[in-house]
């Protein structure tokens, strides 16, 4: 069974799901609940379900090592937790509107501490593929042990950029050129306008393939499509009633992966992927 290798923000998820329309400085009916969650713990998980064995790394508060270990391990997931004395694990409040779309509120807590001495030379080995998250690159310790990982590790790595605002944030240029390297990019169309400066989908693939072998775009309810140089596969979207799309461009990346892992062809795992995506928004949270 192949085996992957994921670093990044393990999360604390507070999901808000509205009842009906936000009413700013007034009340709102919400259905409120406490999952798991963060990007890339939320993708290595998925990862597991579709067939490949899964080391995580990630860092959390010190308190929270052995409970959230022993979470992963019921998952299926190898998880090498270094604990921080003075920082909490992440935390998260996603607020879920009717229509199925979702903000978030964020405070990374001890994500952002992570450091060289939290990767575990064992996992780095033995993985036939890395995966890590455009949250990883936001702050300046994650993104130095990320941009590290790219550099040694001699699998294919992707990258998930994470969320359009700190793209921005970030500046569309710094992040290509820190990801510099990667063998697939999985943004969604948000993302790919905010690295490339265009909602025009033709030229989102064009720039984008400039800088990767592989883009993978999610669409949406628009499907999917990837594109490596000139070349061009796009996947329908299955008609499904959007509940919570938290978590479903992590379900999407880890089946595309699981696929591609198995010798799969890109048509194959693009196919694979938007059924994963797609389910993954009929129920509430971001795991399976």
């Amino acid at each position: 069974m192949p085996r992957a290798l994921v670093v990044g923000d393990v999360m604390s998820d507070v999901l808000v799901q509205l009842d009906e329309p936000f009413a700013r400085g007034s009340d709102a009916a919400a259905r409120i609940v406490e999952r798991p969650g963060g990007s890339a713990a939320s993708f290595a998980v998925w990862l597991v379900r579709a067939g490949v064995d899964v080391d995580f790394v990630g860092r959390v508060g010190s308190s929270d090592v052995a409970r959230l270990t022993e979470a992963f391990r019921a998952e299926g997931v190898t998880a090498w937790l270094a604990g921080d004395a003075d920082l909490p694990t992440g935390r998260l409040i996603a607020v879920v509107e009717p229509s199925g779309e979702r903000s978030f509120l964020t405070d990374r807590g001890a994500n952002d501490a992570l450091a060289p001495a939290d990767i575990p030379e064992t996992a780095l080995a033995r993985a036939d593929w890395l995966h890590l998250t455009g949250y990883s690159f936001q702050h300046p310790r994650p993104r130095a042990v990320a941009r590290d990982l790219m550099r040694r590790m001699k699998a294919p790595v992707s990258v998930d950029p994470g969320s359009a605002a700190p793209l921005r944030a970030m500046g569309a240029q710094a992040f290509l050129a820190w990801t510099q390297g990667a063998a697939v990019l999985f943004p969604n169309a948000d993302e790919a306008a905010a690295l490339t400066g265009d909602d025009a989908p033709a030229l989102q693939r064009q720039r984008l393939a400039s800088h990767y072998p592989l883009v993978v775009i999610k669409r949406g309810a628009a499907g999917a499509e990837a594109v490596a140089g000139p070349t061009r596969w796009s996947a329908p979207a299955p008609a499904v009633e959007a509940i919570d799309t938290t978590g479903a461009g992590d379900a999407f990346a880890a089946a595309f992966v699981a696929a591609r892992l198995a010798g799969q062809d890109i048509e194959a795992c693009l196919a694979r992927a938007v059924d994963a995506g797609a389910a993954a928004t009929t129920r509430l949270g971001g795991r399976p």
